[in-house]
């Protein structure tokens, strides 16, 4: 299952690892988000766009 195009990708992926070495410099939770930013970047798919019913790129199968 996939609900995450290429560009939206990149830019999770981008802005997880930023809030994650953020995090860790500034030792506070936001570091979490950030992971949660890369997981769903690396596994193409978000459940809150699932629930909303979003896709902005992949095909319906």
């Amino acid at each position: 299952m996939c609900n995450i195009g290429k560009i939206d990708k990149i830019i999770r992926l981008v802005l997880g690892l930023i809030i994650v070495t953020w995090g860790a410099i500034t030792m506070n939770f936001w570091g979490i988000i950030g992971i949660a930013l890369i997981g769903t970047s690396l596994m193409s798919f978000c459940p809150l766009y699932a629930l909303l019913k979003v896709n902005t790129g992949c095909k319906k199968g």
